[in-house]
């Protein structure tokens, strides 16, 4: 069996109409063909936060070119210029066979163009001659795209030829968003000029949008002003009243694009370019009859199953929303994610993430390694925690990024789309979607996904929080020059042991131990080698500690061993080891001075009448008396 062939598509923003055609037109060649698509798609331009975008555009820093037979692009659709020359200079640099949309500028690759020149020119020159329009206003989209290039110069053009003087006032330049038809009526509104009769706009989005911005400010369409749109959506159609626009063979040309790669592969001569026709559709909002013939049981029908399968959605992403809010580990994300991954008809879903999503927290928090996000492309090794297909479903701890799929089935005619997994710029991984209609046809499936980002943020910053509260607790109980615990330290685990005792009868034993000379090191040989001396002898207190025993530093020059389940003998055991072991670090370390030090022990039964401090005061004072009789005794001056 020959290996099926493997085709990029790179877009962005399938949550629009446009796209959605376009794409049904590709996935449908693909399945026709057993050909394998795998295609990357963002979100951006939609959130008003710079770094958001970035999140979004980075799941095309994961196309590996050399897993690919092919690339379609719709470079139409990236609005960030930045992002699209990268991605142009990257599919150049491939070599593949490379397909794009309505774009001269690159004749190395194919293009699949739609005639927008003629339609826009044909809908221009109707509201001129069929309505008479004089003033008429223009709504574009940014001049960068070659789309918008085209449908402006029409116009310009049917204008000059008409002798119509066209105000740059009246020209709003937008992205192809509903929201820039909105702005634009209401620039237009604020400038006082006077009213256009007409406005023609570059896309539906964008007309349908400045219709209802219109209505808004007391204008009636056609009557007052007469608005075109171009692209015949849905919407469109079905909007009241129905939007004059242009026809375009959307799906055709996503189809055809695939077609020559397909031929390509094969063997098959194909041209550089392939122009389909676009044709008007002339309707209600610009004063003509509806030539729309859908019937309205067909409608009501159409328009029943968006408002149920819409209503269904919203269900979903409540309760998602709500389950993910409660979730304190990633297993109970992922259990949660799992659970409605059916009810989505996911049947072939895939969470991956970056190795090192949660690498900040695993070794502790550090004052001064501040977290290092992964903002730019993706780790080496990725995992998959969840992967569901069909009734199985299964996690791969490690795998490349290289090789994009966590797994293949091997099977050909698989559409995947591949939507980035992000906390604004912080990269935490992506989502693999396979053979669903759901991220196309479904209005919440962004909302859907940032909610899960959401939350797997969520678990980093919880991850983040009890890390710096377990190095805070350390910090609050462990003395950090001598590395055992501290007074506060001390304190906390004596008193566990100390009712242990009094419950179980054991008996306790606790040295109090006083540096010797400390000063005399200090003032001779610096603080450091004074801190040096300190250290050396917290380590021949720590390996006198059996295991039921702790020490602490608890004061300057002050130390304390406590232990449980003490008998007969071992203070003798203890400090006999103990003047052992300062023996030996002399020896170890040869310095100029001797490391020396006095201890105490007492040993006693624990009951509810004697209180932990005065066994330490108790111990304490035999220290000192033994201290008064060393020949230090000159710097035994207590503070």
């Amino acid at each position: 069996m020959s290996k099926p062939i493997e085709i990029a598509v790179i877009t962005a923003g399938i949550d629009e109409e446009y796209q959605n055609a376009v794409l049904e037109g590709i996935f449908s060649f693909a399945k026709s063909h057993n050909v394998n698509i795998s295609c990357f798609a963002p979100i951006g331009g939609v959130i008003s936060i710079s770094k958001y975008d970035v999140g979004e555009y980075n799941i095309y820093s994961l196309i590996n070119f050399d897993k690919f037979d092919g690339v379609i692009m719709l470079s139409n659709c990236i609005s960030d210029p930045v992002e699209k020359e990268g991605l142009i200079m990257r599919v150049k640099a491939s070599k593949l066979p490379a397909v794009v949309f309505d774009c001269d500028d690159y004749p190395e690759f194919y293009n699949i163009k739609i005639d927008n020149s003629v339609a826009m020119r044909e809908i221009v020159e109707h509201v001129l001659t069929v309505h008479n329009a004089k003033t008429v206003n223009y709504i574009s989209g940014p001049l960068s795209n070659p789309e918008a290039e085209d449908r402006y110069r029409a116009f310009l053009e049917v204008m000059a030829e008409h002798k119509l003087v066209v105000d740059t006032r009246r020209i709003f330049f937008g992205e192809f968003r509903a929201q820039d038809g909105k702005k634009a009526v209401k620039t237009f509104h604020c400038s006082k000029l006077p009213k256009p009769d007409a406005i023609i706009v570059a896309n539906d989005n964008m007309a349908l949008a400045a219709v209802e911005e219109l209505r808004d400010l007391g204008y009636r369409v056609p009557e007052d002003v007469i608005v075109t749109g171009f692209d015949n959506t849905f919407n469109a159609r079905h909007h009241s009243p129905s939007l004059t626009t242009v026809d375009r063979p959307l799906d055709a040309e996503g189809y055809q694009a695939c077609q020559v790669i397909f031929d390509l592969i094969e063997g098959k001569a194909s041209g550089n370019e392939v122009t389909l026709k676009a044709a008007p559709v002339f309707a209600e909002s610009c004063g003509c009859k509806s030539s729309y013939d859908e019937n309205v049981d067909s409608y009501k029908q159409n328009v029943f199953k968006r408002l149920t399968d819409c209503h269904n959605d919203i269900s979903i992403l409540n309760r998602l929303t709500t389950d993910l809010a409660d979730n304190d580990t990633l297993d109970d994300v992922i259990e949660d994610i799992a659970s409605y991954v059916k009810e989505l008809h996911l049947d072939r879903f895939a969470l991956c993430l970056c190795s090192n999503w949660d690498e900040s927290f695993r070794d502790g928090w550090k004052v001064n390694a501040p977290r290092k996000p992964q903002v730019h492309g993706y780790t080496e090794k990725m995992t998959a925690p969840l992967i569901i297909d069909g009734d199985k479903r299964f996690s791969v701890e490690s795998f490349n990024s290289s090789d994009m799929y966590p797994y293949r089935d091997g099977k050909s005619g698989n559409v995947s789309l591949f939507l980035p997994l992000h906390f604004r710029e912080v990269c935490l991984g992506y989502y693999i979607i396979t053979n669903s209609e759901f991220p196309l046809k479904s209005m919440l499936c962004h909302s859907i996904m940032l909610n899960i980002s959401h939350s797997i943020e969520n678990i980093r910053k919880l991850l983040n929080l009890n890390s710096m509260i377990h190095e805070l607790d350390k910090l609050y109980v462990n003395d950090p020059l001598c590395n055992i615990f501290n007074r506060n330290g001390f304190i906390r685990a004596a008193d566990a042991i100390f009712n242990r005792c009094k419950r179980t009868g054991e008996k306790m034993l606790i040295s109090f131990i006083d540096m010797d000379g400390l000063k005399l090191i200090n003032d001779n040989f610096g603080h450091k080698e004074g801190d040096f001396a300190l250290q050396r002898l917290a380590s021949v207190i720590s390996n006198c500690c059996e295991k039921n025993y702790i020490c602490a530093r608890f004061g300057g020059d002050e130390f304390i061993i406590l232990g449980s389940g003490a008998h007969e003998g071992d203070i003798a055991k203890l400090e006999a080891n103990f003047k052992k072991q300062l023996e030996n670090i002399n020896s170890v370390i040869n310095k100029p001075y001797e490391l020396s030090a006095s201890i105490g022990s007492i040993m006693s039964e624990v009951n509810d009448d004697l209180m932990l401090f005065t066994l330490i005061t108790q111990a304490d004072e035999i220290m000192y008396e033994k201290k008064k009789k060393k020949a230090t005794s000159r710097y035994l001056r207590r503070e």
